[in-house]
């Protein structure tokens, strides 16, 4: 593993019918959903720790910290970025941030944890199977 701190990430969608908080049971408007901005902020920083893995790894998010604070209506684009601001160990910790056309709309911080990916699944399904 060789994820730094400085390492950036961003991902991008469209706020549609489908990610609104009317259709995620968020909320009863059709506006981009929290869940919905907390999933792109995730996958943002997914992207910016992505290179730094080795062979067989991945990342699981243990910790989000954040604020919605703007409406998006549908049919505007919403950006997330996220930048590596420590890594101890195998923690690695975000500043994420997400934006639509007029401005920033949220943020805030994210953990995620570098795990084996064979060994992780394994520990899922011992633990579904009981």
């Amino acid at each position: 593993m060789s994820i730094s701190v400085g390492a950036r990430g961003c991902a991008e969608t469209t706020v549609t019918e489908q990610n609104t908080a009317l259709a995620m049971g968020s909320g009863l408007l059709p506006v981009f959903a929290t869940p919905a901005m907390a999933a792109l902020l995730e996958a943002a920083a997914v992207n910016a720790c992505q290179a730094g893995l080795e062979e067989g790894q991945g990342t699981v998010g243990t910790h989000l910290d954040i604020s919605h604070d703007a409406a998006t209506p549908v049919g505007m684009t919403v950006r997330a970025e996220a930048e590596v601001t420590a890594v101890d160990g195998r923690a690695v910790t975000f500043a994420v941030r997400a934006f639509d056309e007029a401005g920033q709309i949220g943020g805030g911080t994210h953990q995620r944890f570098v795990i084996d990916n064979d060994r992780f699944l394994s520990k899922a399904q011992k633990r579904g199977a009981k």
